[in-house]
């Protein structure tokens, strides 16, 4: 018998309603039925041995060994066997290095260039637009240079002054402006790590904790798992030290998507249920329901990534729900792009898809307007979900048409994301091609 049945074959006999037991336990009574029919998984050991104490069952039900004795106790640290760490996943991207005939050479020139580019926004200078094809790269090298603390050291600067500067880094992610990017967000870690070398302050640790968090979103994005492995623990272990429940609930749905992306789905649908029903997230308000629904929706997409179509539309439901209640503003802007009805929407766009439904994918993408979507990340997102539906269906001129509406919406996502850049590749080998086409693809950097 599953766990979950046994629970509530358990519950139900002893009279225990779905509330009841969850306060026996700790969780919602929402996450005690997620358990009971097997959409969250029950594979964590402490989850099992926390229900099989509430439930009065042997630990032995659960297939688990008997309690076991108090560990020895040397200099006030408990001594007990310990687990592996899981293994980091490997980057997807690719090796270091360079291409077969690529010069390295001409490759740091390239990035040279384009840091100077970069910086041009900043500076007042009218130089030439950067190569944006390495504009991904020249963020994540830099973001990578700035979180081992290499490169020229930072002066800490004002309070006042880094509060204001991520304020326009955010204000650089939601336009997708990466060149300006990879100056700011690199600079705010720096400078972040100046100011808290001295003390944990606690302003300042939630301010850094929330520049991790924007470099996660950005190594994401740029499929550059193991340096988001790194910004989001230390994000998680910022946020907590500064007591910021908002931003230790973000870490929590970051570190979800990095583990649904490496292909652990349990073990990220488990962070992001665990996560939404933390007591901390109900005490804060309306600002800790939408992280709740952040929290949900990031599930709803593990399930569909899964292929569980029916847990997906579930959890969805449960997320709009959730979205409905708030009354239909976008919240937390600063938290995934913002959380109300229409970002949920937008979201079963790629959920669909990826359960196998590209029908049900577009008619999720013609129920939205993008002009009503809090930013242009957030329509460039948008538009390129719809690309992926159309190539989906077989409509290859009206995904070629969608992506160059998305390139028009936001050039430098469009040129630098690789799965933007995948798919641009794969139409070029998968059939006809045109003069928008090649084109597209060669700002891209996938032609000559």
């Amino acid at each position: 018998m599953k766990p979950g049945e046994l629970v509530r074959q358990t519950r139900q006999a002893k009279g225990l309603t779905l509330a009841g037991l969850g306060k026996l336990t700790g969780y919602s009574g929402a996450q005690v039925s997620r358990y009971e029919r097997g959409i969250s998984p029950m594979t964590d050991v402490d989850v099992l041995r926390c229900f099989a104490d509430a439930l009065e069952l042997p630990h032995q039900a659960f297939g688990l060994a008997p309690p076991a004795p108090r560990p020895e106790v040397r200099h006030g640290q408990p001594i007990g066997a310990t687990s592996a760490f899981p293994r980091l996943p490997a980057n997807r991207v690719g090796g270091p290095g360079w291409e077969d005939g690529e010069d390295p050479v001409h490759r740091r020139k390239l990035l040279a260039g384009l840091a100077a580019t970069a910086a041009a926004p900043l500076l007042g200078s009218e130089a030439a637009q950067a190569d944006e094809a390495l504009l991904g790269e020249l963020l994540v090298a830099r973001l990578r240079d700035a979180m081992l603390g290499l490169g020229t050291a930072t002066a800490a600067p004002a309070s006042q002054a880094i509060s204001a500067d991520f304020t326009r880094a955010l204000a650089d992610f939601d336009a997708c402006r990466y060149a300006s990017l990879a100056v700011r967000l690199p600079r705010l870690i720096r400078a972040g790590h100046a100011l808290t070398a001295n003390g944990e302050d606690t302003e300042q640790c939630s301010l850094l904790a929330k520049s991790y968090l924007l470099a996660t979103r950005m190594f994401v994005k740029m499929d550059e798992q193991q340096l988001g492995w790194m910004a989001t623990d230390r994000a998680r272990q910022l946020a907590e030290t500064a007591g910021d429940v908002l931003a230790v609930a973000e870490s929590a749905r970051q570190l979800a998507v990095l583990a649904r992306k490496a292909g652990w789905h349990d073990q990220a649908l488990s962070i992001a249920l665990s996560a939404a029903d933390h007591p901390d997230l109900r005490g804060i308000g309306r600002a800790g329901s939408a992280v709740r629904g952040l929290l949900v929706q990031s599930a709803s997409y593990t399930l569909a990534r899964r292929g569980d179509r029916d847990g997906m539309r579930e959890l969805t439901d449960e997320a709009a729900a959730i979205a409905k209640e708030l009354g239909g503003a976008t919240l937390l802007r600063d938290h995934g792009g913002g959380f109300s009805p229409l970002t949920v929407q937008l979201h079963t766009i790629s959920a669909e898809n990826h359960a196998g439904d590209p029908h049900a994918a577009l008619d999720a993408a013609r129920a939205i307007s993008l002009k009503a979507l809090p930013s242009v990340e957030r329509r460039s997102r948008a538009l390129g979900d719809i690309a992926v539906t159309y190539d989906r269906l077989g409509r290859r001129s009206d995904c070629v048409r969608t992506l160059l509406a998305a390139e028009r919406c936001a050039p430098q996502e469009t040129h630098a994301r690789p799965a933007t850049k995948s798919l641009i590749s794969s139409l070029l080998v998968s059939g006809p091609t045109s003069t928008e086409l090649r084109g597209l693809a060669t700002r891209s950097g996938l032609l000559a």
